[in-house]
């Protein structure tokens, strides 16, 4: 099991930062190699990917999610394993930390050699800077908001 941690500050405030990131559908939107994301359910979701010419599709579940704090989530189903956390954390009234913490199971010598060489990490890294353009554009407006708690 490898791991990635990265981290991001976002100039908009905390429950912005949140309302946005529970808004999976629009993740293609700002992460790279995603295609598609289904919210099949308050706790399911079903994603289509395509990294490096390798396309898969997995469900994962939603197994915390606390508004303004953390969405935590697993892969239940499908050809990807991996767990991970984002929290938001305050910095100012304007300004939230979000923290990714990521644990994959690379698939084969191309996603092994991939993982070696840091592949995950920068699109970690990437993804956050995606996502912190994308929602500071809107103008710190997120396209839409789920509040309930698991």
């Amino acid at each position: 099991m490898s791991q990635v941690e990265e981290s991001i500050e976002v100039g908009v405030p905390v429950s912005t930062a949140y309302n946005q990131w529970t808004q999976f559908e629009d993740f293609p939107q700002f992460m790279e190699g995603v295609e598609r994301i289904e919210q099949r359910s308050d706790t399911l979701t079903h994603w289509v990917t395509k990294i490096g010419g390798v396309k898969r599709e997995f469900d994962a579940k939603i197994t915390e999610q606390i508004p303004d704090e953390r969405v935590a989530w697993t892969t239940v189903d499908g050809e990807s394993k991996q767990a991970g956390v984002v929290t938001f954390h305050y910095i100012d009234d304007n300004t939230t930390k979000v923290m990714l913490q990521l644990d994959y199971e690379p698939e084969g010598l191309a996603e092994s050699v991939g993982d070696k060489l840091g592949f995950v990490k920068r699109q970690a890294t990437g993804d956050l800077k995606r996502f912190k353009e994308f929602i500071e554009a809107r103008g710190g407006s997120e396209t839409g908001a789920w509040r309930g708690q698991v």
